[in-house]
């Protein structure tokens, strides 16, 4: 028998709201979720984007609120929503919104690179439900603007990013602010030990809902890695952007100033291209989210910070020009495409000194990905055993010789550490 929201315990104006919005029958975390948060209790749920976890913590929370019918009071949010990134914050609070279209409760949306008065006006009005970042929110607390006294729920959303960015002691000053008997939800796409040791901090007798796959990519993507030195990288980038079958595409470097070259050299190529990355003001960034979703440029040149938590639509490429720091990072670079059932494809390019870190994503996702040369002809595996061996020779013979090639692939490393 099918489940459905009503039956989950959702209430006639969320369920009008879900209607408009196109929601049909609950995804299995939201299955899984709903109900127990409608009772009060912690949650740890293991989960990624595209899974429908957003809307699993946030028709709870606002049922919740809406239910105990309180006006909301200046500076004292009663739920706040902490995310990792401000686009991630910004598309919480705008699914928040389409939820609670049909009731009196407010949210507001608070993040840096943007200037704070207009947020802290909407503060003082009072707001019901507050989405923040860590370091705004901390700024504005610190200023006086924001008190955290009275936040009944609080969640953390992509806690695994969170860490990962080094928001942990903003994340713990932020959670010691709020009232010991608040009900506490905690979302991560992967359960690390820092992840389980925060959650064993703020939760109490949680529930555990987890809805990660075991295997960690989605079936439906084609993946296949270019073998190419580093040099070489962008020319096989614009041959593999001139596909006929790819219409948009998320191209993935490891640092800001890679971003940044290659959308200029994309562009100088005459092909629409844009970046995206924690140094462009926010402005900026929406635009370029903006642009692209909207088709007015059709190739996104992205670090880790679009990896999660953006879900656009039409991404039917996605292109590792460096393999990721972590593997983990690859899982969720590539899911960016092949939404929503949909099909898509993810190559990566890798030089020779990035082997180690394929071999790590292969461990991860537990299978090998098929290998191409530059001419986009297959390896079979003996090629690519043999290929291994060459290039292992030929930095021997490098090291002896004190060989150009080595001190080029020693100055990109260092540069690449200066520039992340």
């Amino acid at each position: 028998m099918t489940q459905t929201f009503a039956a989950l315990g959702v209430s006639s104006a969320f369920l009008s709201a879900l209607q408009d919005i196109g929601y049909q029958q609950p995804t299995p975390i939201q299955s899984k979720a709903v109900a127990k948060l409608l009772d009060g209790h912690d949650l740890m749920g293991v989960a990624q984007t595209g899974t429908g976890k957003t809307a699993a913590f946030a028709l709870p929370l606002l049922q919740r609120l809406d239910e105990a019918n309180e006006p909301a009071r200046p500076r004292q949010p009663k739920s706040l929503i902490l995310a990792p990134t401000r686009e991630l914050a910004l598309q919480i609070h705008t699914e928040l919104e389409n939820f609670a279209k049909n009731t009196s409760l407010r949210s507001a949306v608070i993040f840096g690179g943007v200037g704070q008065n207009p947020q802290v006006r909407q503060l003082q009005k009072g707001v019901d439900v507050l989405v923040a970042t860590p370091g705004r929110l901390l700024d504005l607390v610190g200023q006086g603007h924001v008190d955290l006294s009275m936040v009944c729920v609080l969640v953390l959303d992509e806690a695994d990013r969170l860490l990962d960015m080094g928001f942990i002691r903003d994340v713990k000053r932020i959670v010691q602010q709020t009232p010991k008997s608040r009900q506490s939800l905690l979302f991560s796409a992967t359960m690390s030990k820092g992840v389980s040791q925060l959650a064993r901090q703020m939760l109490r007798d949680p529930i555990r809902v987890d809805v990660s796959p075991k295997q960690p990519t989605v079936e439906k993507i084609d993946q296949r890695v270019i073998m190419v030195e580093t040099p070489d990288k962008l020319e096989m980038l614009r041959a593999l952007l001139h596909d006929e079958s790819l219409s948009r595409a998320i191209v993935f470097t490891r640092t800001k100033h890679g971003a940044n070259k290659v959308a200029k050299k994309l562009c100088a190529a005459g092909i629409s291209a844009d970046a995206i990355h924690g140094n462009k003001s926010q402005s900026a960034r929406q635009r370029a989210l903006a642009d692209f979703k909207k088709g007015r440029t059709w190739v996104l040149v992205a670090t880790d910070i679009a990896a999660r938590g953006l879900d656009i639509e039409g991404v039917s490429h996605v292109i590792n020009f460096e393999l990721p720091h972590e593997p983990e990072g690859y899982v969720h670079r590539i899911g960016r495409t092949g939404r929503a059932g949909a099909s898509g494809v993810a190559w990566s390019l890798v030089d020779p000194s990035e082997l180690s870190r394929l071999r790590a994503v292969e461990k991860l996702i537990r299978q090998a990905v098929a290998r191409f040369d530059t001419a986009l002809k297959k390896l079979d595996p003996e090629d690519t055993g043999r290929s291994k061996t060459e290039t292992a020779t030929s930095q021997a013979d490098d090291r002896r010789e004190g060989g150009s090639s080595r001190r080029r692939h020693g100055r990109q490393r260092r540069n690449q550490r200066r520039a992340a």
